[in-house]
């Protein structure tokens, strides 16, 4: 075929005598994005020579000259002088052994792949990069969550309307709203760090499907790299993306939380609330009105949860029907991991600028509540008079209407007014209409809105991050 290049230059090359189309070649190429882990595929090539040299596959003095050849191959790479040879370099995995033959010679630089196969390598190389990023997300994510505790520990008296339905429902603590927050995203950490030891485990070793010929020492070779252990079964081993997958569901999750957080603060700053306001650092203004001040942070937070579901379900899609073991198609798992970590790490840092530098205005929330919100409470002074509660629901909203028809809030309508409705209405029923702050600490359960219960969640947000 017409401008066509020999395989023979390819690690699988000697197999085929014709050439590659050059569309195939950069369409099969994986170096422009797999490239993001040339330190872990460094680290996978000296534990495994390390182990051949215990085998005898490698002399000390082999192992040695890989081992100082791989170091200069990493400092290339992080000085950014690593030449990329297109067509050649196919993956991370050919690029570091090409170099590393340019250093030490071909001779000994190809003996490293004894026993190993792309299959396991990559795999080895996506456990380590994946397990390394985790544990970043972990950090912000403990980081956020601290934000999050800490607004509600310094904010935790000023009250704002609860909503259901986008309507307002019962008065609550900011601190209680900040802290519904807090307890989804504890349980994504709680979630992520049950994940880690999922990934954390290697496939290096299994070779291309059934296993190392030469008595590799596979579980010496994990807890070099510090995985907890080994994948069992090689043909599972070289062919499983759970790890990935999992990874991309976990970040689902966690971008949901983040969606719904952004949108209740996209609402709470909005001129008709104007119970927030962004920092000039995380909003934009418009090209044609001055006055605007648009939270386009939040607004990207709230978009970016469908990239990432995107990630998820294209990988899905892409794994549901292969048959076993390693097949092209796993290649999609590369751009999809990197990208979906990306776009998660992104998220979670820049979700905390955000509360961390965000203004709340207390009288605002505060302005907000209305008497007919303490139309429950209404409910449940009659319940402690020994009402049922059915019938007391039936009463409060009898009330609720008395005060629409005569067009005056709750509170000023007279006693004279509320006995009419019901008899069993006492003096003391004014104190439950006068007070928010009455009803919110009237909520003292466990997980309630009372200042109480509040702290005692901070507590244990701030135990389980410790």
């Amino acid at each position: 075929m017409t401008g066509s290049k020999p395989a023979e230059n390819m690690l699988w090359g000697g197999r085929f005598t014709g050439g590659l189309d050059p569309l195939m070649i950069t369409y099969n190429e994986s170096i422009h994005f797999d490239r993001t882990t040339y330190a872990q595929d460094i680290r996978g090539s000296i534990a495994y020579a390390r182990a051949n040299s215990k085998i005898g596959i490698l002399t000390p003095e082999e192992f040695a000259a890989i081992e100082k050849g791989f170091q200069q191959v990493l400092q290339e790479w992080e000085a950014n002088t690593f030449v990329i040879k297109p067509g050649v370099d196919e993956d991370i995995h050919t690029a570091n052994e090409r170099r590393l033959g340019e250093i030490i010679g071909t001779g000994i630089a190809g003996k490293l792949h004894t026993g190993r196969s792309r299959n396991d390598q990559v795999a080895t190389g996506m456990r380590l990069w994946l397990r390394d990023q985790l544990r970043i997300l972990e950090e912000y994510l403990v980081s956020f969550l601290k934000v999050i505790t800490a607004r509600a520990k310094a904010e935790i008296n000023p009250l704002m309307p609860g909503y259901t339905h986008l309507q307002r429902a019962q008065p609550i603590r900011w601190s209680h709203w900040l802290l519904s927050y807090g307890t989804a995203f504890s349980g994504d950490l709680e979630r992520l760090r049950q994940l880690i030891p999922r990934v954390n485990k290697s496939p290096l070793g299994a070779g291309a499907l059934v296993g190392n010929a030469f008595g590799i020492d596979r579980e010496a070779i994990a807890k070099e790299l510090g995985f907890d252990g080994i994948i069992n079964n090689s043909m599972a081993a070289v062919a499983d993306r759970d790890f990935i997958v999992e990874t991309l569901q976990w970040a689902s999750m966690l971008m949901i939380h983040i969606s719904r957080w952004a949108e209740d603060l996209i609402i709470y700053s909005t001129a008709e609330f104007g119970f927030v306001r962004l920092a000039d650092a995380y909003s934009t203004g418009s090209s044609l009105m001055p006055q605007k001040k648009n939270p386009d942070s939040l607004e990207l937070l709230r978009g970016k949860s469908g990239r990432v579901f995107g990630t998820m379900t294209g990988l899905m899609m892409s794994v549901k029907g292969l048959p076993s073991t390693y097949n092209k198609d796993l290649q999609e798992s590369w751009e999809t991991m990197l990208d979906g970590v990306k776009t998660t790490s992104d998220s979670i840092q820049i979700a905390t600028g955000v509360l961390s530098t965000m203004t709340i205005f207390p009288e605002k929330m505060l302005a907000a509540l209305s008497p007919d919100m303490l139309a429950t409470d209404l409910a449940d002074y009659l319940v402690r008079k020994g009402v049922p509660f059915r019938e007391t629901h039936h009463i409060s909203g009898r009330v609720v209407a008395l005060a629409e028809k005569e067009g005056m809030p709750m509170d000023k309508l007279s006693l004279l007014q509320l006995q009419g409705v019901d008899s069993r209405f006492g003096e003391d029923v004014m104190e439950v209409l006068g007070s928010y702050e009455a009803s919110v600490e009237k909520r003292t359960v466990l997980g309630g809105t009372s200042k109480a219960s509040v702290q005692e969640q901070i507590q244990r947000l701030e135990e389980m991050l410790d």
